[in-house]
This record gives structure tokens, sequence and C-alpha cells, in this order.
């Protein structure tokens, strides 16, 4: 078994690069294990497809040094909060038993971000019911698991973080994982696919000045935001930057 101390569970492959790439090089440089399961295959993507799709991660997770990296291949834009797919999602926290979950944004401009968010919360709850069921690839029975922590990475929409993680050392890693997604983001050898919004110039300079953003409130070059519902707590006042 690979336990985790982090697992992003991310709806779109390419959104855990965006939301916190730089935030899982940095945690794995410190020598913890940070695992990504995408929820889907990102097949209704406008450009490129899911074994494009597929590919791009694996490169973007050899990028950021990720322990593992999986999908569980749910309906991309036609999933739902319900039983089916929380089960999915339960049985991987169940796999990974990670200390700290990160998933999507509570609300955004892709709708789908907003639904992975309640099924990741609904699921990291559910997880910690022994009297739920859950089997590995085995067949074996899984033991009940909940994160300590689930945080929310901040996407296209503005959402104030209640935590900024300094990001400025492993900034160019999270680009690179990010430009692993050739198919995505600008890139003028797919010029002959239709132009979208994340696929514009423009886009990546938003991500850039967003990263600045965040890093000019801790008076870092750049940061990461996070949200999360519960309130979080330090071991003393010193370590506030």
């Amino acid at each position: 078994m690979l336990k985790l101390d982090i697992l992003v569970l991310a709806v779109h492959p390419d959104d855990a690069e965006l939301g916190c790439g730089g935030t899982i090089a940095k945690h794995v440089a410190m020598g913890h294990k940070v695992g990504i399961v995408d929820l889907t295959r990102g097949e209704m993507g406008t450009r490129g497809s899911a074994e494009i799709r597929d590919s791009e991660a694996a490169a973007a997770a050899e990028i950021l040094g990720l322990a593992v990296r999986e999908n569980l291949a749910i309906p991309d834009a036609f999933f739902e909060n319900t039983r089916e797919y929380q089960l999915k999602v339960i049985g991987a926290i169940r796999k990974f038993r990670p200390q700290v979950v990160i998933t999507n944004a509570y609300h955004d401009r892709h709708p789908d971000h907003g639904r992975a968010n309640q099924l990741v919360e609904t699921a990291c709850f559910l997880s910690g019911l022994r009297k739920i069921e859950t089997f590995d690839d085995a067949g074996n029975a899984q033991q009940e698991w909940r994160p300590t922590q689930v945080l929310h990475f901040i996407q296209d929409n503005y959402i104030h973080p209640d935590i900024i993680v300094d990001v400025t050392e492993y900034w160019d890693k999270k680009m690179a994982s990010i430009f692993a997604y050739g198919s995505q983001f600008h890139n003028p050898d797919w010029e002959h696919e239709p132009q979208t919004y994340i696929s514009s110039p423009e886009f990546v300079q938003v991500v850039e000045g967003r990263g600045r953003e965040f890093g000019k409130s801790i008076n870092a070059k750049y940061g990461e935001g996070f949200t999360s519902k519960k309130i979080l707590g330090i071991e003393h006042l010193l370590l506030l930057k």
C-alpha cells in the first residue's frame, strides 16, 4: 500500500497543475509523498482527446515528481454527486490514506469545478464511515479513512484565500507541468484545432498574474492560494509569514 501525505483530487487533467502545481512540487522536494487522482479524462474538452490528455498527464506527473497518478474515468461534464461516484472517490481516498486532500474550487467559470468540489467534500466525509463498504482492486475490503484537512485551490474565478503557500522556487516547475499539456494551452503546433479560452496567450498571463498577486500578499514573488471550510490552526504565531 502506498500511503500519501497529500492527495490532489481534481476533475480534469491539468486542473491540479494550474491550481497547485507549485505546492505539489514544493512538498515533493521536502520529501513528502504527493499523488494526483484525476476524476475524469477530460474527454469533452474542445481540443485534443482523452488519449492525448492521458499522455500529457503522465508527462506532467514526471515533471512534478508525483508518487502516483491515476484516473477514475468518471464521465466528463455529465457526472453528479451521486452514490456511484462517491464510492469511486471514497475508494481512492481509502487506497492512499492521505493526511491532506486538495480539490477544485468551491465555484468557478467551468461548472465541473464546483460539482467536483461537492463530490470530493462529500466523499472525504463518507470515507470515514466504517459501515460504507469499498474494495480494492484485489477484492479486499478497505478500511475507513478520513483526511485531516480538505483544501480547495483557486481557479479562474477569484476567491479570497484562507492560506497562501510561497511557491517562488517552484514556479518554473509548475509552468513546465502546465505546458506539458500541449493540446490545451498556447502552442503554435496546435493552431489547426479550435482556439479556446485557455489556449490563448492571455490565459497563461493570467496564471502568472494570479501567482504574483498571491505572492505579493505574503512578501514572496509567487504564491498559490487555498480555501478551507474548517478553521485552520498553527502550532505557534512565529510560524506566520
